[in-house]
């Protein structure tokens, strides 16, 4: 749907956004919704056009300081007026400095750049003031990944502090979870044709827990490459194959499962080369067709971090960045036993830390307790302070810091603040780490 200039001034000036941005290794998107409940729209290269693709590539032009982006950059290189730099993400995740005209530049600032200037599409709809919150996402996410978009994020100089990172899978989840109940009531699968090969992700959702545990399982298909289109489509051969290699995919993920819909995304469903299979993937359920899926599921979960849905509070996504277990401690509470949550599942591992200040019940040692949301045993994890001062019982005063390193290591730091005047700190720091 396009909103007429007049809604959307009316929209403006009556609430702030929330941003999606799909930052794709080949092409990149951008959604928004406004706060109050409404589906978000995707941004387009052409004004009254659904065209929603972005080359995520950069163009510097001969002998300037110009750089293009996208399409313009694209024509730029091709009509010989510039030098084109492809593999942003690629290059800023492996650190590659790339080298233009015998200048040598960063190139996480390069894929920074290229945020930066295609979110000028948006500041025609949206100025940057509206932006409530931000957020990114990307195929997968890993320590490399996130000290790369954290910089990028940084370089947007946006105007507001909440910008947030995610998965493609996470986006996934989240754009389902805000379509009917009836075609999540099961299994969803997203079938992405977008890159060098097929990629099936799977949502389950276990009901059974509580909260409602959902994941994602990722299937890759590296056997179905991407066809090659010609102005009439593929080949009469070569569409059989994939009809048949479609078909035995759809019958293999969907063996002795209920599903409820499927999502079609990326240039490998263009034509009609999928004749069989599509229909073998209808019966019993609902089949999409689109390409902006991602951008616009993390638009849905940017506005859930400060508008969280009835959904999204009875579930918890445990992704493969995900803390997937609760920890906290036993403490004394006005003399009663109880539970101090230090890290809930659920939350981003590069999110999670936690700082809180306890008395020393006594000795020199405290313990947490990990409990998996897989159904796992509870496990105690004793905490060794070596050469900490002895002192009475409930007269030392420490300071933990509990931080996620990764999806499954854990760094515990104590520090001892002693007690008042009475005991002065020692300036002892400990450190340890454990595996989940």
């Amino acid at each position: 749907m396009l909103l007429d200039k007049h809604a959307l001034a009316d929209k403006l000036n009556t609430g702030k956004v929330a941003v999606g941005y799909d930052l794709g290794s080949s092409v990149s998107q951008i959604s928004y919704c406004f706060m109050h409940k409404e589906d978000p729209e995707t941004v387009s290269t052409v004004a009254g056009e659904e065209r929603y693709h972005i080359p995520t590539v950069l163009c510097k032009r001969l002998e300037s300081n110009q750089w293009l982006y996208g399409k313009d950059a694209l024509m730029a290189a091709e009509n010989g007026e510039g030098i084109l730099i492809s593999d942003l993400l690629e290059l800023a995740y492996k650190g590659i400095p790339v080298v233009v005209e015998e200048d040598e530049f960063d190139p996480v600032s390069l894929l920074a750049l290229f945020v930066k200037k295609s979110l000028s599409l948006l500041q025609l709809i949206v100025p940057y003031e509206k932006i409530q919150v931000f957020m990114l996402t990307v195929r997968s996410l890993d320590p490399r990944m996130v000290e790369v978009l954290s910089r990028v994020a940084q370089a947007l100089e946006l105007k507001t502090n909440k910008v947030y990172l995610e998965s493609y899978k996470e986006s996934f989840y989240y754009y389902t979870i805000h379509q009917p109940a009836d075609l999540w009531l099961r299994d969803v699968l997203v079938c992405d044709y977008s890159e060098e090969y097929l990629r099936v992700d799977r949502l389950e959702m276990n009901p059974k827990t509580k909260p409602i545990v959902a994941y994602v399982e990722e299937i890759e298909y590296e056997q179905m490459r991407q066809p090659e289109f010609r102005e009439d489509g593929v080949p009469e051969k070569e569409a059989d194959k994939l009809d048949k290699d479609f078909l035995a995919i759809i019958e293999e993920v969907c063996d002795g499962r209920f599903v409820s819909a499927a999502y079609l995304i990326g240039n490998g469903f263009q034509g009609d080369w999928s004749k069989e299979s599509l229909r073998a993937l209808c019966k019993g359920r609902r089949v999409f067709q689109g390409n902006n899926l991602y951008s616009k599921g993390a638009c849905y979960a940017a506005r859930e971090k400060l508008i969280p849905s009835d959904a999204a509070k009875k579930r918890v996504f445990l992704g493969d960045d995900k803390l997937k277990a609760n920890i906290g401690m036993r403490v004394v509470r006005r003399g009663e036993d109880s539970y101090l949550a230090l890290l809930d599942a659920g939350i981003s591992w590069y999110e999670s830390v936690k700082e809180v200040e306890f008395l020393l019940e006594s000795g020199n040692s405290f313990t947490l307790t990990v409990t998996p949301l897989n159904g796992r045993e509870t496990r105690n994890i004793e905490i060794e302070l070596t050469d900490l001062p002895k002192r009475p019982d409930m007269t030392t005063r420490l300071s933990l810091t509990i931080r996620m390193l990764s999806e499954k290591k854990v760094k515990v730091t104590v520090k001892d603040m002693g007690f008042g005047d009475l005991f002065r700190s020692s300036g002892a720091c400990f450190e340890e780490e454990f595996e989940l």
